[in-house]
């Protein structure tokens, strides 16, 4: 029986031609490998599983073959090709850092440094996992690395270069490897199944591509997991249910429900996600990013920002239509807020679910104040079904005068968000977002803020008492979402009301004190803080903060964004003796008073 093995390994590449999705560095190396100009050292990084070693070997067997390809690809059959395919060429040195990583082996490797290659002309040093060398084994490494014999080469690979010290970086020449395309991906994915005999639907490929998170090996080994379990024959079903993804499928049934306001059907959806054993954080995040992509999808402009297969991403297009942009945009403001208040909240299930319900209230209609007789109802106007459907054109039979004049002037309605949502539910995918003509006046354009609900749906002003003393209709649900424009003034008056009003408090103002509010744009302001432990604290309270801004300017879309200043020079430590030298030298008057004494500096 012929053994078996891994994809990662049998389909590992061997030709630049063939890495994937790596084509501008596997380029730039040919071009070096043709002109003769290497480099004594490189440094290749960026995320697992994209290619680093595989080109790094790729390049030592190419600059050692004796008779290149016109393309610029080793022959794969001169003495130092097959040597290396056998794996017993000695003019390719392979050292794993994370185990190899004292001063004792970089002494080793610097050994073998100085034998020169016996077939080729250089010999290659592939150190991977570079960042795990101790601070001391890359010194030891720095003056070799630097001045080289003539015939070494380094070719050093991490996922971390930020660990590397400055002095290795600048004497490498640097190639960042990028994360691998789902299409890309796929397309490999698909060449694998047909060199295997595997059958696989499209849609399962995209699934696996996404999991693998831009990890060419990553994709693979779920591939063979997954070909296993399904006896060869991959589909959809199976590789959802083997990996255990959460399918789009349940999305795209929570955005019918959002579009039809249907509160009932977003639960019991979120309760079925929950019974299959997805984690609440995880389903809203999902959910965030599903909205993106239905946001991206909106406008051909941005389709090219759809990291998914061409059959995924034709559905996204197709359903985005359903929904007015501004949508979107509330949206996922409520899911960024679930997010970010998910970690403290004591009933996260809660939590989750009252964020659908607000997402479900985005386009509901707000109810039509009668224009005389009937009943002055209020509230939302129906029920979330009733809501979620187009409304007929003319007023409600109750709401009709006798004077068809009168009328028209006292009930001309506004069209809202919802009413331009549901026209594009009855039209073509590409007709405007526009909502029918009243009959009984001139419909106006779509506005903001206007016409914008609130997503704040517990501030009522029910049970208020105007000038007169007649109470006002409850408008709890109907309430327009507040817009108004703020300077950067008088932002910096809020969040200083807000210190004066917690004088208690001590951690939280001290820190709001040094750190004051930057503009970025109208309504996003970026908080610089000295350190970590001052970001946990502005961020334990960013909602009430937050909210309180809001209030005091009268805007509901007020955010802040809390970040680390940025390290400057080391502070500097005085001694006694230098404090009292400064301050003779800055203050005349005591250097004056040390003369009188007839005092001296110790």
């Amino acid at each position: 029986m012929e053994q078996y093995i891994v994809s990662a390994r049998k389909y590992r590449p061997s030709t630049f031609k063939s890495v994937v999705g790596q084509q501008s560095l596997t380029h730039t190396l040919k071009s070096a490998i043709d002109s003769g100009h290497l480099a004594h050292a490189y440094l290749f990084c960026g995320p697992r599983g994209v290619g680093k070693t595989s080109c790094a070997r790729i390049f030592a067997k190419t600059i050692n073959c004796l008779h290149p390809t016109a393309d610029g690809e080793a022959c794969n059959e001169c003495e130092s090709c097959v040597a290396f395919n056998e794996q017993r060429s000695l003019n390719i040195v392979e050292l794993d850092a994370a185990s190899n990583n004292s001063v004792d082996d970089i002494r080793n490797l610097i050994e073998q440094v100085r034998i020169p290659p016996q077939i080729g002309r250089y010999r290659v040093f592939i150190i991977d996992e570079v960042h795990m060398l101790s601070t001391a084994a890359f010194n030891a490494f720095l003056k070799t690395l630097e001045e080289p014999p003539s015939h070494a080469i380094f070719i050093l690979a991490t996922t971390e270069k930020h660990k590397i010290l400055p002095t290795i970086l600048s004497r490498c020449q640097i190639y960042d490897f990028s994360r691998i395309t789902i299409p890309d991906i796929v397309d490999q994915l698909k060449y694998i199944a047909g060199n295997e005999g595997i059958t696989a639907e499209p849609a399962a490929l995209n699934v696996i591509a996404q999991k693998a998170d831009g990890a060419m090996r990553d994709a693979l080994s779920i591939f063979d997991q997954v070909a296993a379990s399904s006896g060869g024959n991959i589909t959809y079903a199976s590789t959802i249910e083997n990996l255990n993804v959460l399918d789009h499928d349940y999305y795209f049934r929570l955005m019918e429900a959002f579009r039809t306001c249907n509160v009932t059907e977003a639960l019991l959806i979120y309760k079925e996600i929950l019974d299959k054993g997805f984690d609440s954080l995880f389903f809203i995040n999902g959910l965030a990013k599903h909205i993106r992509d239905m946001m991206v999808a909106a406008t051909p402009q941005t389709h090219k920002l759809l990291d998914m297969g061409e059959e995924v991403a034709a559905r996204f297009i197709s359903e985005s239509v359903k929904f007015h942009p501004k949508f979107y945009y509330l949206a996922m403001d409520l899911c960024n807020s679930c997010d970010l208040n998910y970690r403290t909240a004591s009933n996260k299930q809660f939590l989750v679910e009252l964020t659908l319900i607000k997402i479900c209230r985005l386009l509901e209609r707000p109810s039509t104040p009668p224009t005389g007789g009937g009943n002055n109802t209020g509230g939302t106007g129906g029920s979330p079904q009733q809501a979620g459907r187009p409304q007929a054109s003319t007023p409600p039979v109750q709401n009709q005068r006798t004077n068809t004049n009168t009328s028209a002037s006292t009930t001309a309605a506004k069209p809202t968000m919802a009413a331009a949502v549901q026209s594009n539910t009855t039209a073509e995918p590409k007709v405007a977002y526009t909502p029918a003509p009243q009959h009984h006046g001139t419909a106006k354009p779509i506005t903001m803020p206007g016409n914008m609900p609130r997503i704040m749906i517990n501030n009522t002003q029910a049970g208020q008492q105007t000038a007169t003393g007649a109470k006002q209709p409850d408008t709890a649900t109907s309430v327009q979402r507040r817009l108004s424009p703020f300077t950067p003034e008088q932002m910096l008056a809020a969040w200083n009301n807000y210190i004066e009003k917690h004088p208690s408090e001590k951690v939280i103002v001290n820190t709001m004190r040094t750190a004051l509010p930057t503009r970025v744009d109208d309504t996003l302001y970026e908080i610089y803080v000295e350190n970590v432990g001052q970001v946990e604290f502005i961020k334990a309270r960013q909602t009430e903060i937050v909210e309180f801004l809001r209030r005091q300017l009268g805007n509901d879309m007020v955010a802040i964004d809390v970040k680390v200043k940025e390290s400057g020079p080391e502070p500097k430590f005085w001694s006694p003796r230098e404090i009292v030298e400064d301050m003779v030298q800055r203050n005349p008057e005591v250097r004056n008073m040390i003369q009188e004494l007839g005092l001296s500096l110790a």
